[in-house]
């Protein structure tokens, strides 16, 4: 197994996204679902977030027993949105999560920290629409079709999370946590679940 190869784990295909020892980070390579971040509009972090808990609950009990054994639990750091300070609450204890802002800017989607940390006077909403890295992040959902996703930091406010939008660049800004259920003609954001897995 190596870094950007295409692995099937359980329903999904997965991109490998690092290697530490005997073990994988691995990313669905598509947006698997459109969901909201949480299912009430109050101020919340990723540690208390509906979406959380359901990729740690019903949907991690998607996966075999034999698959579930592969499934390494991890510490993940929740850092403060770099720009508006907005806390990004406590460590969590994860078996399945998504890309932290971090993690999808600066370690396994190109390094583009000096964009990131040095904002440009006056920007407030898109991070950087000329990111070279940009195109590394954008994803395509199961009927093909160009869609944002969920990152777990917090937007400016504690009601909005960060988002990556179709064409790769990222909604420093945020969005509403709670947009509404596909279902009811309303627009979710997407799922891209991160897990770190053994390799056999």
């Amino acid at each position: 197994m190596k870094i950007e190869d295409k692995i099937q784990f359980g329903e999904y295909n997965w991109r490998v996204l690092a290697i530490q020892g005997n073990t994988a980070l691995i990313i669905t390579d598509k947006i698997i679902e459109q969901r909201s971040y949480h299912n009430e509009y109050i101020e919340i972090t990723w540690a208390d977030s509906s979406l959380r808990e359901y990729l740690n609950t019903e949907f991690y009990d998607r996966f075999s027993e034999a698959e579930k054994a592969r499934i390494v639990p991890v510490i993940n750091k929740n850092p403060d949105n770099p720009w508006f300070g907005t806390l990004g609450g406590r460590d969590t204890e994860d078996k399945i999560f998504i890309p932290s802002l971090e993690e999808l800017a600066c370690k396994y989607f190109g390094d583009s920290s000096a964009l990131l940390y040095n904002p440009k006077k006056n920007q407030r909403y898109w991070y950087e629409r000329k990111d070279a890295n940009n195109s590394k992040r954008i994803a395509i959902d199961e009927v093909k079709k160009f869609w944002w996703y969920w990152i777990r930091t917090p937007g400016r406010f504690s009601v909005k999370a960060v988002y990556v939008f179709p064409d790769g660049n990222i909604g420093i800004h945020g969005n509403n946590i709670k947009i509404g259920n596909v279902a009811d003609g309303y627009c979710a954001g997407g799922v891209r679940p991160l897990m770190w897995i053994t390799m056999e």
